[in-house]
């Protein structure tokens, strides 16, 4: 099933390259006829969008607050959870930041920026740096939750998660919880259906206005989502291997290249979860009580290569469409981004309404999500491999640590 939709997008994408160029062409032979299928694409393209902004918030919110209530073993293992999470945090913070600094060298996107009408406005200084983080914390989550202020919603959902996992003997209502995530997620699954659908008419009404360099910028995205893919595994995985837990770089990446390519062909970080498990017990020798903890959670929340496309596609799309980012801004994609990584375990169409989230966190077209949607299949393997990756870098770093 996964497959034909893969097909599906990939052949949206492509007829809306086609016909989109082809409307580019014969827009000044026939304007009127031309002007008629843009609104038709500007329907299908607002349609799907506005579907897409449904889905966001309970998305988000639900799928935080099951990743965090399954953390029933921090509390057992403490000592093993805290470093865990830690390690896998920091590497998420680095993926994200990395991403945003090479993104602003390489700025994609920023050969065909869509001018926007210019309006004489009195523009209010950006806020500092402290009242980001207190914007952070809710004065009424339920109104963060209808007016869509992302960072306060998964705030909310982490404290909100936290507490029920604690709530061991109630498990009704953390069944309940459960059942509800399953469902938001079936929603998702009925809004995929109609992707190739909303996807060729975003694309096609994007290239009918903007021509092939779009398609240009498009593939300088995709070199710079795998440069940095690259670089966070040879300058921050395979680093803390060799210096930190002591182990050889070769025979690190021999002893789970199952467990590589496994996730290279599924694109799921939770599929690859006993392929993973058996890489890192048997051939690099990790105590299955760390194992049994550290490789399911990292699962659920070792997201780097989500955030390292989150952090591309938010300046490709920033510059794609002319909106200039403050500081601010890159701060809250980092906050954002890293926060939201609990929640996009496992789940295929979640890292593209993570980004969603974000770009409406700091105020950028959710249109830009078609653009980039068309390259994000091979993307998603390359990147689950990276989390896989991380996944083994952070079991063999608390095995060492733990040894001693």
């Amino acid at each position: 099933m996964k497959d034909k939709l893969t097909k599906r997008i990939f052949a949206g994408f492509f007829w809306g390259i086609i016909l989109g160029i082809l409307a580019k062409l014969l827009s000044n032979l026939f304007p009127s006829s031309i002007s008629i299928l843009l609104n038709l694409f500007s329907f299908g393209g607002n349609l799907f969008l506005k579907i897409l902004k449904m889905l966001v918030v309970p998305i988000v919110f639900f799928s935080l607050l099951t990743g965090v209530a399954n953390l029933k073993n921090i509390n057992s293992l403490g000592r093993i959870g805290t470093k865990t999470i830690s390690l896998y945090f920091f590497t998420t913070l680095i993926a994200i930041t990395v991403s945003l600094s090479i993104g602003k060298i390489l700025e994609p996107g920023s050969s065909v920026a869509i001018t926007q009408q210019k309006i004489d406005l009195n523009v209010d200084p950006p806020p500092s740096l402290s009242s980001v983080f207190l914007n952070i914390i809710p004065d009424n989550p339920f109104k963060s939750l209808v007016e869509g202020n992302m960072l306060q919603v998964i705030f909310f959902s982490i404290l909100l998660g936290g507490c029920l996992s604690t709530l061991n003997q109630n498990k009704l209502l953390v069944d309940i919880v459960f059942k509800l995530n399953e469902l938001v997620l079936k929603m998702l699954n009925v809004l995929m259906t109609i992707a190739p659908f909303g996807i060729f008419c975003l694309i096609a009404q994007t290239l009918a206005s903007q021509g092939l360099e779009a398609i240009l910028e498009l593939l300088k995205y995709f070199f710079g989502v795998v440069l940095v893919l690259f670089i966070h595994l040879t300058l921050v995985y395979l680093p803390l291997v060799r210096y930190v837990s002591g182990t050889n770089i070769i025979f690190f990446l021999s002893s789970i290249k199952q467990a590589l390519l496994f996730a290279f062909s599924t694109s799921s970080s939770s599929a690859t979860i006993p392929i993973t498990l058996n890489n890192v017990e048997n051939n690099l020798k990790v105590k299955k009580k760390i194992s049994s903890f550290t490789v399911p959670l990292g699962a659920t929340i070792n997201m780097d290569g989500t955030a390292i496309m989150q952090g591309m596609a938010t300046i490709f799309i920033s510059n794609f469409y002319g909106i200039e980012l403050l500081f601010s801004d890159f701060l809250t994609i980092i906050i954002t981004a890293t926060l939201a990584s609990i929640g996009t375990a496992g789940v295929p169409g979640v890292g593209m309404i993570m980004l969603g989230m974000v770009l409406s966190q700091v105020g950028l077209p959710l249109e830009g999500i078609a653009i980039v949607m068309g390259v994000d299949r091979l993307l998603d393997m390359l990147r689950t491999s990276l989390n896989v990756a991380g996944d083994a870098t952070v079991t063999i770093l608390i095995n060492k640590s733990e040894a001693k």
